[in-house]
């Protein structure tokens, strides 16, 4: 499988071409947004963050998807009081070998005069990135993310199955792979920490599987207490274990935090929670879309949201392929759900035919074709308030 896709300065291929309008304050998000609705082109995208004051991890998260292969120019549009400042984010994508540019909307004049010149200037860019450099691309180039919402019994039985299936065979193809939800693998440390591929990784798993049971029990999400959860420690064993089983059978590279990007091929845990010190002002994946957002902020041409009751989101940035292991529901759905994982549980086909099957799909869309998201306009997203550190960073007595 082969396919071209648009060269970057920095040596990576992305599968669109993307022109993002980012706003770095609520007070500009709808200049921002107007700016996009009006360019009406599907590769013209708005992402912001809200916040009026400093948060470091969204202040990375909008680097990161200036950064990203998928992006081809950027204009950020500020009010001009606000702590992220408009003019920091377009040296950034200059310094990226990208299309770039900014504005106040204080200075421009107010808001139909920032309007006009921001059609203007996404215009001229979609002209320009019409000369983007072309480059061949296989499976080894890709970085895939996954994550599960909206779940029932199917997704772990046939949706994430089928996914961790795929993303063996992705890794074996000198592809990346990222997968998140820790929170979601309480009861099953034995089995993370068995497939480290490494004793540094080893030490990150442990790491973050502690700090997410700490994190989980004061949220009082979970208990490992069998009085407190109802059917006791195997039921939260059993539901861990239809989400982690999405992660494959490879060995695991290490941890990433949001906007880390991988620095070799292989199979990644992504780190979601807030950081020890910083729990009471965090939380983690409030909604489908903070997770997509994590996994693309880690550098994922595609994201896989794996849904067997159906949700009908996409995502900015990165295509977003929803799949279901619940053939009612992808029948419900069709012009919502993008892949049937449930013919596994049917008979109709093998784990890896199926596997084959959504290794193709994700070819397709890597080559150009729309995802149904895509298609249907929806390109969600959702940057918080969040406080984490950049990297894993263990104390010494945690080490192994």
């Amino acid at each position: 499988m082969q396919w071209e896709g648009f060269s970057r300065q920095d040596g990576r291929i992305g599968i669109r071409n993307k022109v993002l309008v980012i706003y770095t304050v609520e007070c500009s998000s709808f200049v921002a947004k107007e700016i996009t609705r009006i360019s009406d082109h599907m590769d013209v995208e708005c992402v912001g963050f809200s916040g009026c004051t400093d948060n470091e991890y969204a202040v990375r998260l909008l680097i990161s998807l200036i950064r990203h292969p998928n992006v081809g120019g950027v204009l950020a549009v500020g009010l001009g009081c606000e702590y992220v400042q408009a003019e920091w984010l377009a040296d950034i994508a200059e310094k990226e070998g990208k299309q770039h540019a900014w504005m106040f909307i204080q200075t421009e004049g107010g808001t139909n005069k920032s309007i006009q010149k921001g059609v203007t200037l996404v215009s001229e860019m979609l002209d320009a990135l019409k000369k983007t450099p072309r480059f061949p691309m296989t499976m080894s180039d890709l970085v895939i993310g996954a994550e599960c919402g909206g779940s029932d019994y199917t997704s772990g039985l046939a949706g994430n199955v089928v996914v961790g299936r795929f993303y063996d065979s992705l890794v074996e193809m000198g592809g990346t792979a990222i997968f998140e939800e820790i929170v979601e693998a309480i009861g099953l440390i034995d089995l993370l920490t068995a497939r480290a591929a490494n004793k540094r990784a080893r030490e990150e798993i442990q790491y973050t599987y502690d700090k997410a049971l700490k994190y989980c029990k004061s949220v009082r999400q979970y208990s490992v207490s069998p009085g407190n959860f109802a059917g006791g420690l195997s039921t939260i064993e059993e539901k861990s274990m239809g989400a982690f089983i999405k992660s494959g059978t490879k060995p695991i590279e290490g941890v990433l935090k949001a906007a880390g990007k991988p620095n070799h091929p292989g199979l990644w845990l992504l780190d979601s929670t807030p950081d020890p010190h910083w729990m009471q002002f965090g939380i983690t994946n409030p909604n489908d879309n903070e997770g997509l957002m994590d996994l693309i902020s880690c550098g994922c041409h595609i994201v896989l949201l794996v849904t067997g009751r159906g949700n009908v989101v996409g995502s900015a940035v990165a295509p977003c392929v929803k799949l279901t292991g619940n053939s009612h529901t992808y029948a419900r759905m069709k012009g919502d759900m993008d892949f049937d994982a449930g013919r596994v549980l049917a008979g109709d086909c093998s784990l890896d035919q199926s596997a084959e099957s959504l290794a193709q799909m994700i070819a397709n869309v890597a080559s150009g074709s729309l995802t149904k998201s895509e298609s249907l306009g929806h390109k969600e997203y959702f940057i918080p308030y969040k406080y984490q550190e950049k990297q894993v960073t263990i104390p010494p007595k945690c080490t192994m």
